[in-house]
């Protein structure tokens, strides 16, 4: 609520002397005004609207007094200024401008005026370029509230071009302004260029993800298909894509490789724009080769392994003992001499390409040595409890591959660890007899036979042998 004084006492001069004023209310408040009369030279008025705004009669009460007019002057700051952008857009094509954005400042008095920016820059009216059309409401309450449009022909340019609009106004303590918000309006241009890209960049190996994508520089963007060229008839061939438009390679492949190219038909005009055609590359390493592919060897003789492999890019060969990953040699070349039968097991070729990590193939072979059955242990001692059902293992290595045998009745069986090597099973019950003649395994082949021995021994709150390979277990 805003309250106005309007006095006519001058310093020196008596009550009933009249004298000029002038008055002006800043409201607080639209509501309905009134006035009321004080004693002496003094008129309040309460609630002022702008509908107080007028010239107030001053007299006095003497015979041919002069009067006096007082003119009273309301102001009103307006509210924050909404802007609501064209969110259909503008064609760069309009032969006429299109309307941007609208601005609205509520409930000022006097009317405020508008001015439109444009990145920062104000925007003046400027023939079949900008056009500025604004417009104002008188409220219920004297209040304004104003309406302005800003029309323009926009280009390609002022696709990310930031408008606002600016309220100025005045108050008793002087001039003063508001700012909407931002607002950035979309602007469609037709496609000039279309172009290919390919995620992830760099050198692609089998096995990556590849996306491929068509992008234009115009919007909307057109309708996009990718195409790849037909190594033997080099016709372009449609390629599938998802309903994004995005050719996916997932795992990627070497027959992957080609030329592709992106089409983008503009729906409105039916025009196909074409991109440059672009090479993609997936870098491959073949299956490897080893020979001979199964090496079989007399102890003390010597063998060659060879690997062999093909590849987009520069190969690097190494050779690996199987079992425990140790580096032999580095190169495709692998010379094992003066072979002795724990020579004989697994051999790995790793074929890489140094310039893209993770890209290699591998190859394993097993070298077979000839000699009777080699036992994995020749004597042990297990600790049992009597009438207990016993796991037992035996393991043995040869080639020709041993078969293994027990002396004692059981369950028995059998699983290969590799071509060369054999880990037999027995579940057996623990008896009176047993315990005094223990348990052998008899490994055998063609070159001959070897045997291991279990020794059963009796052991209060022991735990039964069952490491796979007949280690005795202690209790506590």
């Amino acid at each position: 609520m805003s309250t106005g004084f309007l006095s006519t006492r001058r310093s020196g001069y008596p009550s009933s002397v009249c004298a000029r004023a002038r008055a002006r209310v800043n409201l607080g408040s639209t509501s309905t005004g009134s006035a009321s009369r004080t004693e002496g030279p003094t008129l309040a008025l309460t609630q002022v609207t702008p509908h107080d705004e007028r010239i107030f009669l001053c007299q006095g009460k003497r015979p041919r007094c002069q009067e006096h007019r007082i003119q009273l002057r309301v102001y009103k700051a307006p509210e924050e200024p909404n802007i609501q952008v064209n969110a259909l857009g503008i064609p760069v094509d309009s032969k006429e401008p299109e309307e941007v954005a609208t601005c609205v400042g509520r409930n000022g008095y006097p009317i405020p005026q508008v001015i439109w920016y444009k990145n920062g820059r104000p925007l003046k009216e400027e023939k079949n370029r900008v056009h500025i059309q604004s417009s104002q409401t008188v409220e219920s309450s004297g209040l304004y509230t104003l309406k302005s449009i800003l029309k323009a022909q926009l280009v390609k340019e002022d696709k990310d071009a930031q408008f606002y609009c600016e309220l100025n106004y005045r108050l008793p303590s002087g001039n003063h302004m508001k700012e909407s918000r931002e607002v950035t309006v979309p602007v469609f241009y037709p496609t000039e260029k279309v172009w290919l890209e390919v995620e992830p960049v760099g050198m692609l190996k089998e096995g990556d993800r590849v996306e491929i994508r068509c992008l234009a520089d115009g919007n909307p963007p057109p309708h996009f298909s990718i195409s790849k060229q037909n190594p033997s008839t080099r016709e372009a061939e449609e390629e599938t894509t998802n309903d994004n438009g995005v050719l996916v390679l997932e795992p990627a492949q070497k027959e992957h490789s080609g030329l592709y190219e992106c089409q983008g038909l503009d729906l409105d005009t039916m025009i196909s724009l074409p991109s440059e055609p672009q090479e993609l590359l997936v870098n491959y390493v073949s299956d490897v080769r080893v020979s001979p592919a199964a090496p079989e060897r007399q102890e003390g003789s010597s063998l060659t392994l060879t690997c062999k492999a093909e590849s987009s890019q520069d190969l690097e060969f190494q050779w690996l003992r199987e079992e425990t990953g140790q580096v032999l040699e580095r190169g495709p070349v692998l010379q094992l001499h003066d072979l002795k039968r724990e020579a004989g097991g697994g051999y790995r070729c790793v074929a890489s390409v140094p310039s893209i990590p993770g890209l290699n193939r591998t190859q394993l072979v097993n070298v077979a040595v000839f000699g009777p059955p080699w036992m994995a242990f020749k004597e042990r001692k297990v600790w049992v409890k009597e009438n207990m059902m016993l796991n037992l293992s035996c393991e043995a290595s040869g080639h020709p591959r041993p078969t293994i045998s027990w002396n004692v009745n059981g369950t028995a069986s059998e699983q290969d660890q590799d071509p060369q090597r054999v880990l037999s099973t027995l579940n057996v019950l623990v008896t009176p007899e047993l315990l005094e003649t223990g348990v052998e395994c008899t490994a055998s082949n063609d070159l001959g036979k070897n045997t291991s021995v279990l020794f059963l021994e009796l052991g209060e709150g022991c735990i039964p042998a069952g490491d796979g390979r007949g280690r005795p277990r202690h209790g506590q």
